[in-house]
């Protein structure tokens, strides 16, 4: 796969200026020079494979060749809502559901919290989400929402209509499935009861990944890989 830059520009065949931090990166870091040819994508689904003309201190001009559409996501919207792990693990966490096709991710606050989201997450996630776009090839980047609390999450019209929270009670019965849903992810000590009453009383379906406890990020993850089918 060809090396790929990200811009929030509309993309067509033709010449096109790259400015700002993926410039910089292409020029100054990656040291492309003019006759190279890299691959531009701006969220739209399409891959634009371009050639460098030249570039200055801030800027790059391409020549944009093509488009070419790609299929590289899931076939079903697949929405992630979790409380956020300590420190670079939310990173990981970014990263991992960017490369398993998630389209959708809702940091949460519960009320065991440790993290506390703030506004600026969302800009902070979605840089991670376009940089682990580049890599893995996606052409749609992950929504990132406003961090929301678990009362204000359940009363979200706009998701999936089969709905997942985990738990870690070993009573728990219900299990994931591939296709259109969506997973809710508690913090580090799970959700409290209230919490899972409260998603049950709105229809949603308590499951669980087994009988050992895994971390914010690795229930995630799984829970990802499980709904994406990666591996059927």
């Amino acid at each position: 796969m060809a090396d790929r830059f990200y811009t929030p520009d509309p993309l067509a065949p033709g010449e096109y200026t790259l400015t700002g931090s993926e410039a910089h990166h292409l020029a100054s870091v990656r040291r492309f020079v003019a006759g190279d040819r890299v691959t531009l994508f701006n969220g739209d689904g399409n891959d634009y494979p371009a050639v460098v003309l030249g570039s200055g201190k801030k800027s790059v001009s391409l020549t944009v060749l093509g488009v070419e559409p790609t299929a590289r996501e899931l076939p079903f919207p697949l929405v992630v809502a979790s409380a956020l792990p300590k420190g670079d693990r939310a990173d990981f966490l970014i990263e991992k559901l960017t490369e398993l096709g998630v389209t959708r991710f809702v940091p949460l606050i519960t009320a065991r919290s440790v993290v506390q989201p703030k506004e600026a997450a969302v800009e902070k996630f979605t840089r991670a989400a376009i940089e682990a776009s580049k890599q893995c090839g996606r052409n749609r980047i992950m929504t990132v929402d406003t961090p929301r609390t678990w009362a204000a999450f359940l009363k979200l019209p706009d998701i999936p209509e089969r709905r997942f929270v985990l738990h870690t009670d070993l009573a728990t019965t219900g299990r994931l499935v591939t296709g259109a849903c969506v997973v809710a992810v508690g913090p580090e000590g799970g959700f409290a009861p209230e919490e899972v009453n409260a998603a049950g009383a709105a229809g949603w379906v308590a499951a669980s990944l087994g009988p050992r406890v895994m971390r914010v990020e690795t229930a995630a993850v799984a829970a990802a890989v499980v709904v994406s089918g990666v591996g059927q």
